[in-house]
């Protein structure tokens, strides 16, 4: 399935996830925000927010077709 992935501040990752314009990746049917962060090697550490079209979730969520995931790091006053 396709999901879209943006990423925000240090986590932008060229031709992988981009603060421009969501970036579409496959993903495997039942797949988590996890998932997604493992598979774009994504720093989990360095990860504060995860949003899944728009709404602030965990990375456990499973992720569903056309969804939107945005990354965002730890900024001032976090």
């Amino acid at each position: 399935m396709k999901v879209k992935v943006k990423c925000f501040s240090t986590l932008v990752k060229a031709e992988v996830c981009d603060y421009k314009g969501a970036m579409e990746h496959d993903v495997p049917d039942g797949a988590t925000v996890k998932d997604v962060i493992d598979a774009l090697s994504l720093p989990k550490e360095k990860i504060k927010i995860v949003f899944v079209n728009n709404k602030e979730l965990s990375a456990e969520t499973v992720l569903k077709e056309g969804d939107q995931i945005a990354f965002s790091p730890v900024t001032g006053g976090m």
